[in-house]
């Protein structure tokens, strides 16, 4: 089984459906599906003001939340997969202690969904997409209560882990389609700047695929008279 997390905001409902259908529609074994939502996470207070959606702390969780076992897999909510995630499960290595795409980029933009700022930061967009190995005795330190004192810098740059722990996964499975063009062989499509379900982002670079997807996601067989 492919424990999947999955950010949730309700600003943008829609992402997370479009998300969770197109990993299920190329899924070829069992995936568990989790929402992670804030109303849902009594153990959690979110004491952060800043962050452009409501997972953008929460996501630091999953150690927690799998009661510090096994394997999971974090995504953002604005994403859309394009092979099957047990392709991406494989490629994980019980040395480390969180797996991600090591992105190394400047931003094309000052701002995103809902007049959010973007600004650039070291190791921007690495905790998009995280496999974590739960269990790894470096993670244990990662508590609510660790989530909830810690600084944006210190949970998205991952340092309470030594670099040697963190490691690389392909940029195939966490393309940036609006920083860097489109891409035929990307595995996972992340509109970091906005989801194509908000009007400004709605013909952006590869958004015909999101689009397309919301429309499987809405689809139900009809009976013809």
């Amino acid at each position: 089984m492919i424990r999947i997390f999955i950010g949730y905001d309700p600003r943008e409902a829609v992402a997370y459906h479009v998300c969770a259908n197109s990993i299920v529609r190329h899924a070829r074994q069992p995936v568990a599906i989790t929402p992670l939502a804030l109303h849902t996470l009594p153990d959690y207070r979110e004491t952060h003001g800043d962050g452009s959606n409501q997972f953008i702390y929460s996501r630091f969780l999953l150690p927690h939340l799998t009661g510090f076992e096994g394997w999971a897999l974090f995504m953002d909510g604005d994403m859309v997969l394009r092979e099957d995630i047990a392709q991406l499960w494989a490629l994980r290595d019980e040395r480390k202690a969180v797996m991600c795409v090591q992105h190394d980029y400047k931003t094309k933009a000052q701002g995103k969904y809902l007049g959010s700022k973007n600004q650039d930061y070291p190791r921007k967009n690495w905790s998009s997409v995280v496999l974590w190995n739960c269990g790894h005795p470096a993670n244990r330190v990662v508590t609510p209560a660790f989530v909830e004192n810690g600084t944006g810098a210190q949970l998205h740059r991952f340092t309470w882990l030594a670099d040697e722990l963190i490691g690389a996964l392909p940029r195939e499975w966490n393309w940036l389609p609006q920083e860097f063009g489109p891409n035929p062989d990307a595995k996972l499509l992340h509109w970091t700047l906005g989801t194509p379900c908000f009007h400004e982002y709605a013909d952006d670079p590869m958004a015909a695929e999101w689009h397309r997807e919301r429309l499987l996601a809405d689809y139900s067989l009809q009976r013809h008279a």
